[in-house]
């Protein structure tokens, strides 16, 4: 398996440059970690006094692994999870923090072991997980990994201004539909027909 550094370079790769996208809430981005995330961190990277954009621009690929490794990884608890589900649960928690462990929570319901959705990896959380894998080794991951991409159109069938990142400008799949896919054995992912009919109510 990939350490948890590998992953988290995996996920840098995915992510791409500096981009500061108004309709993203995340706001100015570098390798996916955000200015809000090196505003709490306190990473002033060019010592003017301030966490601004020219911060975030500043931002190495080794920096941002070394967030995601501690801030997105550790500190959550993933590395409870079993080892073949953590790559997908660190991708989801870097792009929607909390959600990617409420998101396993009510799928483990789901999987016969109900927990508490509280966006927290605890001891419960993860016994239930333990539980469910080895339930369903071979189903767990993509489960997830479908979850997710229904979280995202869902996502985009609420807010307009979020459908470009499910849906290309020419109607094919958006960055958050293959990242989710990314996970997903390749028996489940969406063919482009599907994925223009599941769009298509958004004109």
């Amino acid at each position: 398996m990939q350490s948890v550094e590998a992953i988290a370079r995996d996920i840098v790769a995915r992510e791409g440059g500096f981009v500061n996208d108004p309709d993203d809430p995340g706001g100015a981005t570098r390798h996916g970690v955000t200015i809000h995330t090196l505003r709490r961190l306190g990473l002033d990277l060019d010592r003017d006094g301030d966490v601004d954009a020219e911060d975030v621009r500043r931002l190495s690929v080794d920096q941002a692994v070394r967030i995601y490794c501690e801030e997105y990884f550790r500190k959550p608890g993933l590395d409870r999870l079993p080892a073949r589900l953590q790559p997908t649960v660190f991708d989801m928690y870097v792009n929607a923090g909390a959600e990617a462990v409420r998101l396993l929570q009510r799928l483990l319901a789901e999987f016969g072991e109900p927990v508490a959705v509280d966006g927290v990896l605890g001891p419960r959380t993860a016994a239930a997980t333990a539980a469910a894998w080895a339930k369903a080794p071979a189903h767990l991951a993509d489960a997830y990994g479908i979850a997710r991409r229904n979280y995202y159109y869902a996502l985009a069938d609420r807010r307009p201004a979020s459908r470009k990142y499910a849906r290309r400008r020419d109607g094919g799949k958006g960055g958050w539909i293959t990242r989710a896919e990314h996970f997903i054995s390749d028996r489940f992912r969406l063919t482009e027909a599907e994925h223009r009919a599941r769009v298509a109510a958004w004109g």
